[in-house]
């Protein structure tokens, strides 16, 4: 019901070989496919537009090295990886520019994504098919092109800007951050014109209207642009008929027991069902593979972890009922969790009546990352979760949506409303009923404890790097300090340094021509 890929290893082959030359004797190889052999029917256009959704399938999206980025970087998690240098690029101890799965993979995956929806958005126009698919076609291609610079620039703050596919000879040039924000407002504009609503079932996971006003609202609030966000954003939440909304079970939205439901706002769509690599192939596997480097020692690698000072957030407000907030529960492995959650089950993958185990660490910050993992249906963690990763969903956005609200002048009280959808139904009071109804006093109560409610439901959901820099905590002292308190890692990091990624350094000398570089280095580095 749920997969529309499996005929993207074919696509991908495809899309990966457009532009390819002839060879060295000129000799037309009758096999060879090529822009004027491939780009002529619609078929072409939506297998290029399943090649664009392929990359999601790569290592350094978020299947698996991303949420070392976002997740493990930020003051939510940490990594204990005893492959050090893949730990200490969570560290901010960049010392290798080129370090692969830190770094390069990134900007590589990216980019490449960014090629296929080039190819997209270049070829498919000139394909004689009927308009309304073709317009689909081309908005998918410039939603996920949008989404893939919004990476770039939430990574290194700049980059550079393809509009159109390149071949080798290409030198890559520097775009700013703004225009690299510029052309995601572009993109987005023109995809939420022509994407429908919804999808019928056999094509679930597409891109839709809703995600490209999600992310268009959201490209906006990372430039603080809060009016233009909260116009995109009022769509997905007071618009008649809308098909968004809370379901009722929160932790359902991390297994693969109610996926694309009413919450779901853009899915990556992951199975079990192929368990080959990460190629271009028929064996190409659909798994998401986060949940084995999050898992303890013995069920996973237990290469990242999360910090305990989220587990004692947790614990400092109790539900309406007098229990304590299940959304730890969902989140967060630590020792002692069946004491304060003595009503839920104490099985944990294949450990019955689990409380801790010794092999998982003896240290009280040993805290690991419970969300999205597959203890539910299996003893062991592997390559093949099949549990989709929800990149937007609707109680991220109600919070986005509040802080527009404030933002722009809105009382801290009406604005709370959208926060305490999210609060209720985990079981908590209302703000104003809670042992935090000061932060209703001012806009900057109110967004201070905005900043926690967000981590608390969304933690390890790959939004707190995003919403630290929009924040402008990652830019002053200050911001260093609160977040030293809570994660040591920050002891490392350096003011007008460390919010953004260095350039790999291949990318900087591949485009120096000259003695010049045309792709130059990021500040400090």
């Amino acid at each position: 019901m749920k997969k529309i890929y499996y005929g993207l290893m074919l696509a991908g082959a495809l899309t990966l070989c457009t532009g390819c030359s002839s060879s060295l004797l000129d000799i037309d190889n009758p096999n060879e496919v090529t822009n004027d052999t491939y780009w002529n029917k619609p078929e072409d256009a939506t297998a290029g537009v399943n090649a664009c959704y392929s990359f999601f399938y790569k290592e350094g999206t978020w299947m698996r090295w991303l949420s070392f980025r976002y997740d493990l970087t930020s003051d939510e998690g940490w990594s204990s990886s005893p492959w050090i240098e893949l730990g200490d690029w969570t560290r901010f101890l960049y010392n290798n520019y080129n370090f692969y799965e830190g770094n390069n993979i990134h900007w590589e995956h990216f980019y490449v994504g960014i090629f296929r929806c080039n190819q997209v958005l270049s070829y498919v126009p000139n394909i004689e098919m009927d308009e309304t698919t073709k317009n689909q076609v081309l908005a998918q291609a410039s939603f996920l092109r949008a989404l893939w610079y919004f990476q770039v620039n939430l990574l290194w703050d700049k980059g550079t800007m393809p509009l159109e596919p390149k071949d080798a000879s290409y030198i890559p040039e520097d775009a700013s951050e703004q225009e690299i924000w510029d052309q995601i407002e572009k993109d987005l504009t023109f995809a939420m014109q022509y994407l429908p609503e919804s999808w019928d079932a056999a094509n679930l996971g597409r891109a839709t209207k809703g995600a490209a006003k999600a992310l268009l609202g959201k490209a906006y609030m990372q430039q603080h642009k809060y009016d233009r966000a909260k116009e995109q954003l009022q769509w997905l939440i007071d618009k008649e008929g809308s098909l968004y909304g809370l379901i009722a079970n929160r932790e359902d939205n991390f297994t693969d027991l109610d996926e694309n439901n009413k919450e779901g706002i853009f899915e990556i769509q992951f199975d079990d069902q192929n368990k080959g690599g990460t190629g271009n192939d028929a064996s190409m596997a659909f798994g998401f593979q986060r949940t084995q480097f999050y898992a303890p020692s013995g069920i996973g690698w237990g290469d990242g972890k999360a910090r305990r000072w989220l587990v004692d957030e947790f614990l400092k407000e109790k539900r309406v009922d007098g229990k304590n907030d299940l959304r730890l529960y969902g989140s967060i492995l630590y020792r002692g969790f069946s004491q304060d959650f003595p009503d839920q089950p104490k099985k944990y993958y294949g450990f019955e009546n689990a409380d801790w185990n010794d092999g998982w660490g003896t240290d009280p910050e040993d805290c690991y990352i419970r969300k999205y993992n597959t203890a539910y249906y299996r003893d062991a963690e592997d390559y093949f979760a099949r549990n989709n990763y929800r990149i937007m969903r609707y109680a991220d956005i109600l919070m986005n949506y509040a802080e527009c609200l404030v933002e722009t002048g809105t009382n801290p009280a009406d604005a709370a409303v959208y926060v305490d959808k999210v609060r209720e139904r985990a079981g908590l009071a209302k703000l104003k009923d809670s042992q935090w109804k000061d932060c209703l006093s001012s806009k900057d109560a109110f967004i201070k404890r905005l900043q926690m409610e967000r981590t608390l439901e969304l933690c390890f959901e790959g939004w707190r790097w995003a919403d630290l820099k929009r924040w402008g905590l990652l830019d002053s002292q200050a911001g260093i300090d609160e977040l030293k308190a809570r994660d040591k890692d920050f002891n490392n990091f350096i003011v007008g340094k460390h919010r953004r990624l260095p350039i790999p350094r291949d990318e900087v000398e591949n485009s120096t021509v000259g003695g010049v570089a045309h792709l130059t280095q990021n500040p400090n580095y």
